[in-house]
């Protein structure tokens, strides 16, 4: 009987087991749901300088690479085969928004710059801010602070007629003793 009991529970484990998709069928955790049940967490990835149309409008060719790496930091990416290219490269990704990546190259004619290429999509500082921004206000504001009118009817604060006993006066809590701060230390081994 026992060993008719075991084959059925390893048979209905093993069946149990073929109705799950294969491995190459499951959604990766890149995907959009774990087993189609659970979302994950997706951290937020900031790679490279925010460089919006204001920024590069104040690099001018001509600048020296020092005045160019003040303005728009330093550049992701320098190639030591190409030492007269820099390289601007920002990505972002987060949950709940399109990927974003922008691509600034600026080429020098030794220490000088000699021209920038940025792509027409570079967006002014408030249109970047307003793509990352996902924070979606409610339709109502919180209130922070009550006006002169609404304190006014507030009812006054209740206030305590006995004084609030002092730790010193109190003295230690009942059933705790303590040894006198000026005792002397007992010495070792007598």
């Amino acid at each position: 009987m026992r060993p008719l009991l075991a084959s059925l529970s390893l048979l209905a484990l093993l069946g149990g087991c073929s109705s799950l998709p294969s491995l190459d069928q499951l959604p990766s955790v890149a995907g959009e749901k774990v087993l189609g049940l659970v979302t994950p967490y997706r951290l937020e990835v900031v790679q490279g300088n925010v460089l919006t149309k204001e920024l590069v409008a104040r690099v001018k060719p001509g600048m020296p690479k020092a005045q160019v790496r003040d303005l728009l930091g330093s550049p992701l990416l320098t190639d030591v085969f190409h030492e007269a290219r820099w390289d601007y490269v920002f990505t972002i990704r987060r949950q709940g928004a399109a990927p974003q990546q922008r691509l600034v190259v600026a080429l020098f004619d030794g220490e000088r710059l000699k021209s920038l290429d940025v792509p027409d999509d570079l967006p002014t500082e408030k249109e970047f801010v307003a793509s990352v921004n996902t924070f979606k206000p409610g339709s109502k504001e919180p209130k922070l602070e009550l006006s002169q009118a609404e304190r006014d009817a507030l009812p006054p604060p209740k206030r305590s007629t006995e004084p609030t006993p002092t730790a010193a006066a109190e003295g230690p809590a009942p059933g705790r003793v303590y040894p006198p701060l000026d005792a002397a230390p007992a010495k070792a081994g007598s």
